[in-house]
Order: C-alpha cells, then structure tokens, then sequence
C-alpha cells in the first residue's frame, strides 16, 4: 500500500512541478485515476512530508488548485543565484487600489475612482502589468467598462487560499474611519 501512495505522491509532484503554475485538483486526479476527495487527501499528505523534511520547496493551494514553489525562508539562497530578482513595489496608492479591487471585485475603474476621489488608469495598469489584477470582463452599460478583479498571482503574493481569507472589518471599524476621514476633511476646510 505505501508503494502505490508513494508512486501516486510522486506523479502528483512531478505533475506540479513539470506544470509551474497551479494545477486544479480535477485534472490532478484525472491523471492520477483517483477521484477528487482522495487526490485531496494525497496531496496533504505531500504537503506534510515537505513541511515535516524542512524542504526547500512547498506545495500550496490556491482556491481548489495546487502548486509547487519555494519556501520563503529560501529566499536569500535565491537570491545569491539570480543576481536580480523581479520584484516590484507596491506603494500606497497601488495597495488602496488593490484592496478595493480585491474587496469589490468584479468592479470598474469608475467604480474605484468613486471611492479613491482620483484616476486611478496608472495605478490599476500597473497592478495588471505586475499581474496581480486582470480583466474579468465587462460591464453591461453604456460604454461597456471593464471590470477589474484579482488573480491567483495575488492570492499567492499574499499567502491566502481564497478571497474568503480576506480580513473583514467590523462595523464599529468603519464608522471611527469615517469620523477620522471626515475630521480630516473638516480640518483641511478649516486651513
């Protein structure tokens, strides 16, 4: 029996490691021959080993898919190697714009712009160009906007499975937001 869990472990890795992106748990167990609660289970089960052998590599899930990438802590090692990583910088206005785009998604640039108060074109464009935002299609209004939503890039720069692991604000939160925005506001008015 642990021979045939092995192999099927083995194929499970070679699948993701030979595929790079996320793989959806179907075609895994499509290729496989298993069905999908089993392959599941075969997967964690991968996943325990890399965490428990303290391996270089890990498998995680992003929203009912699978991939294999590097552990964090390996990140320097990587470095040493590739001499320039592709990295960029999330400043303030790109993590607003993408944190409404994450909680109100699908929406338009309209739409964020409402809740900014200011064009937000070069701060959406980037977030697409760094792929952590994508098309998700159009709005069915005059002039048929685009509408906005994250991808799994995003899920994997932030470490979290799913939109549903996003952090909630209470009610009480928000409405010692507004007061604070709007004192800000009345103090500016007063200058």
């Amino acid at each position: 029996m642990d021979l045939e869990i092995n192999k099927l472990e083995s194929a499970i890795e070679a699948i993701l490691f030979t595929m790079g992106d996320s793989v959806e748990l179907g075609k895994i167990a499509y290729a496989i021959g298993h069905d999908d609660e089993t392959t599941r289970k075969l997967i964690h089960q991968l996943m325990d080993k890399y965490d428990q052998e303290d391996r270089g590599i890990r498998v995680i899930e992003l929203e009912n898919s699978y991939q294999m990438c590097t552990k964090k802590e390996m990140y320097d090692y990587l470095i040493r190697v590739a001499k320039q990583p592709k990295k960029y910088a999330l400043t303030d206005v790109l993590l607003e714009t993408l944190s409404i785009i994450a909680y109100k998604q699908p929406v338009t640039k309209l739409d964020i712009e409402k809740i900014r108060g200011v064009k937000t074109d070069h701060a959406v464009n980037k977030l697409v160009e760094y792929e952590l935002v994508c098309e998700k299609g159009r709005l069915d209004a005059p002039g048929r906007p685009i509408l906005f939503g994250t991808t799994e890039e995003f899920l994997r720069k932030f470490s979290i499975h799913s939109l549903e692991d996003l952090p909630t604000i209470e009610a009480e939160e928000v409405e010692t937001l507004k007061t604070q925005a709007e004192e800000e506001i009345q103090l500016k008015l007063d200058l």
